[in-house]
């Protein structure tokens, strides 16, 4: 069985913005890449390391990093 990446951002919301769990635990809301960045930050992954794009590390649900309404 594949291991889903550890940080998933969700389809966007109907009142914008897309939620964000890192390893299973919700990190909270993005409205765009510079707050996925700062989750990821937080979380202690290198911000400047991450390709958004990479499905390595991001699952994307309901669109890509250019989708955010």
């Amino acid at each position: 069985m594949a291991e889903c990446p550890p940080v998933v951002v969700h389809p966007p919301s109907p009142s914008g913005g897309r939620r964000v769990t890192i390893r299973g635990a919700i990190a909270g809301m993005a409205y765009g890449p510079v707050d996925l960045l700062e989750f990821l930050r937080r979380a202690g992954l290198d911000p400047d390391a991450v390709r958004l794009d990479g499905e390595a590390l991001i699952e994307w649900r309901g669109g890509g990093p250019a989708v955010w309404t």
